[in-house]
């Protein structure tokens, strides 16, 4: 995903080289349907894009099970490596770059690791009950794990072997990982998952950690397993079967999303009777309204809403228009949305992403692939827009 054609076919040009093929395009919607139809390799991402923020795309993509063990390398004149890397970047490349080196290095680093099927783990703990419960986690996601003790130990480890994550007690910070400068320079940018008791002692020594590598502090097993599959880029039929029923049911879950409220956008009350009646079954609170103008009244008076759902069909205002003027809101620049529509026509998909959509879903909906949460809806899409170029390895 390039903003700038003539620096899209400059990379496209150094992944050739690299043996890799390619498909370039400007819109970060397009990008993400051509995504999920594609499934690509690897993807670079440019953070400013003309038709939605890069920033909601890398989001976008790392918190939908389809795509999310794609590695993206964020490329961007934006400072904000540290962000890239906490939001699931296997890395960032600056804008202006200084040589043709530095993208031949981080698409050759791209390239080695997804043609590398196994994946290691360092594993730092002393206990030896919650070492074996790491343990049969990372054999379900079929990761070769070696264990060390220590901080001592794992300088050592690190210094001296290759790993693709490293995974801590929390109540080691911040000794074993944050406060010592030399596992943070052997680190490198090597993925770390705190797990444990999640306290406010090493705060500082973790922040500091994060502006090196992604560092990501998980309280259960499950999130465990969740974030470990996400930073080894590990696709769901590669996990064994337990492992893959895990994540699925840790992102369909009900726990998640009792309690959460959604507005309902749709001119025809039977529409809303239908999809409430739905949510309501997973303890969702339920708003309505019944055309443009009362949404976004309804989203000032009550500011808790968690998510939309949008019909686009309305008269006077559909939900083209409402979107796009939900969005100017500076408080609900970020608040979820999900367009739904009776007429699935081609581009459409990308038309409401455009204005300010998260997701589209096609009427009559398919109440099985609803599943509302933090992370949003995840909704069966519609066919992508063709790229803007293509071309086969050289």
């Amino acid at each position: 995903m390039e903003n700038d054609l003539g620096f899209a076919r400059f990379v496209l040009d150094a992944a050739r080289e690299q043996g890799m093929k390619g498909i370039v395009t400007s819109l970060g919607a397009a990008a993400l349907a051509l995504a999920r139809e594609h499934l690509p390799d690897a993807v670079t991402l440019d953070i400013f894009l003309p038709d939605i923020d890069g920033w909601r795309v890398l989001d976008r993509l790392k918190n939908d099970l389809a795509t999310r063990h794609i590695p993206v390398c964020v490329i961007s004149t934006d400072d904000a490596r540290d962000r890239a890397l906490q939001a699931g970047a296997m890395s960032f490349v600056a804008k202006p770059m200084q040589s043709r080196e530095i993208l031949d290095s981080v698409l050759k680093h791209v390239s080695e690791y997804i043609r590398r099927s196994e994946r290691r783990a360092l594993v730092v703990e002393p206990d030896l009950n919650r070492r074996r419960e790491v343990l049969n986690l990372l054999e379900g996601c079929r990761v070769e794990a070696v264990v060390v003790d220590d901080k001592e130990a794992a300088a050592v480890a690190l210094g001296r072997e290759r790993f693709d994550c490293v995974i801590t007690g929390e109540q080691l910070e911040p000794v074993a990982v944050g406060g010592n400068q030399d596992i943070q320079a052997a680190v490198g940018q090597v993925p770390v998952i705190a797990y444990g008791p999640s306290g406010d002692e090493g705060d500082s020594q973790w922040k500091a950690l994060g502006a090196v590598t992604t560092v990501r502090r998980v309280q259960s097993p499950d999130r465990l397993l969740d974030q470990t599959a996400l930073l080894l880029h590990r696709h769901l039929g590669m996990l064994e079967e337990n492992a893959r029923t895990t994540i699925e049911s840790l992102h369909r879950s009900d726990k998640t999303i009792a309690g959460k409220k959604v507005l309902i956008v749709d001119d025809d009350m039977r529409n809303i009777f239908a999809l409430a009646t739905v949510l309501e079954e997973h303890d969702i609170v339920i708003a309505s309204a019944d055309n443009g103008r009362a949404a976004i009244r309804i989203l000032k008076e009550q500011p808790d809403i968690d998510i939309v759902l949008m019909d686009i069909m309305m008269p006077e205002m559909d939900g083209i228009d409402t979107m796009r003027e939900i969005r100017k809101i500076s408080a609900f620049k970020d608040l979820p949305i999900v367009a739904v529509t009776a007429k699935a026509m081609k581009g459409d998909r990308e038309k409401c992403i455009e204005a300010g959509a998260w997701d589209y879903l096609a009427k009559p909906v398919d109440t099985e692939t609803v599943a509302l949460g933090s992370e949003g809806v995840a909704a069966q899409m519609s066919r992508p827009a063709r790229p803007t170029f293509e071309g086969p390895a050289r």
